[in-house]
């Protein structure tokens, strides 16, 4: 890391989520102050925005490093066929139709925190954009510490005290493939994690369940799971906590995992190519106000390469 840093500024792009860093190149060696000022905006925006950052395989996976370290690409899927580049994910066009066999590709798409049916998803993800379609394809997100701060005292309270099991599955009235099933089967991840999450850095409270991978609420009947679920699913899609971002070549996303859940998109034409770059760094174990830690019921940590 270098010493001498430009000034970066940080542009918040709404109330509660999202702020664009401008004044860095990120294709090179960052300063240690310019370290420092990404995480800070990152901790209080939950995700923020670069543009025009041109960067390789290498690059992305260097800036990553100077926050945490990289996980494989992905628990269930492969990585970019270079084995140069194993903690790299392809997100294209076509990737999600090797899961879902009645899906265009993006109709089951649904609010979700990356890999939390790991027992320690990832801290953070850094999504970079490389080919894109003349319109169409935002990306959404979503801040979790404002959905648990908009819910009444009494259910905050309530929601401190619940638990509950996240799983990877295809999705309601989807249809997964053979290949999708056959991934499951040989590498399931089952946990219980708290609904609501102490952020380890911030101490603030997040609701930490999401649509995505949520199954179902411990300790109370499916009837109260299914009503609780649709109580905080509904808070951490308010229009309010979210915000939008309008993907352009040279664009990159980096989100905090504990604190925010994102929304891919669902408007995409087929005719259009769209590529994107994920890398996720490795996470810690969640921890709910009562202090107990998330417990694996089925799989290992995902943890860095």
């Amino acid at each position: 890391m270098t010493q001498a840093a430009t000034r970066l500024d940080v542009v918040p792009q709404s109330g509660h989520a999202g702020a664009e860093i401008r004044g860095v190149d990120l294709t090179r060696e960052l300063a240690e102050d310019e370290i420092t000022t990404i995480r800070e905006a990152l901790l209080k925006w939950k995700v923020v925005f670069f543009r025009d950052q041109f960067l390789d395989h290498d690059q992305h996976l260097r800036f990553s490093s100077y926050f945490g370290k990289p996980t494989p690409a992905h628990p269930l899927f492969d990585s970019i066929p270079d084995p140069d580049h194993p903690t790299i994910y392809p997100i294209f066009r076509d990737r999600f139709k090797a899961r879902i066999a009645n899906s265009s590709g993006y109709d089951k798409v649904r609010w979700h925190a990356d890999v939390t049916a790991a027992v320690n998803p990832p801290f953070a993800s850094i999504l970079r954009a490389e080919t894109l379609p003349p319109y169409g394809g935002d990306t959404q997100w979503s801040n979790a510490v404002a959905a648990y701060n908009g819910l009444s005292a009494p259910v905050q309270r309530l929601a401190d005290e619940l638990r509950a099991v996240h799983r990877f599955t295809p999705g309601d009235g989807a249809k997964p493939t053979e290949d999708y099933l056959r991934r499951v089967e040989r590498r399931p991840l089952v946990s219980e994690h708290p609904v609501v999450r102490v952020h380890p850095e911030t101490g603030e409270k997040a609701l930490y369940v999401n649509p995505g991978f949520t199954q179902y609420i411990s300790g109370v009947s499916p009837h109260e799971s299914r009503r609780l679920l649709g109580l905080f699913f509904e808070e951490l899609g308010r229009p309010e906590y979210t915000v939008r971002f309008k993907w352009e070549p040279g664009s990159i996303a980096f989100w905090d995992n504990r604190s925010a859940v994102h929304l891919a998109p669902s408007d995409l034409v087929t005719e259009h190519d769209r590529r994107l770059y994920r890398i996720t760094l490795e996470g810690d174990v969640p921890v709910g106000p009562d202090g107990r830690e998330s417990v694996a019921l089925e799989g290992e940590p995902f943890e860095a390469v």
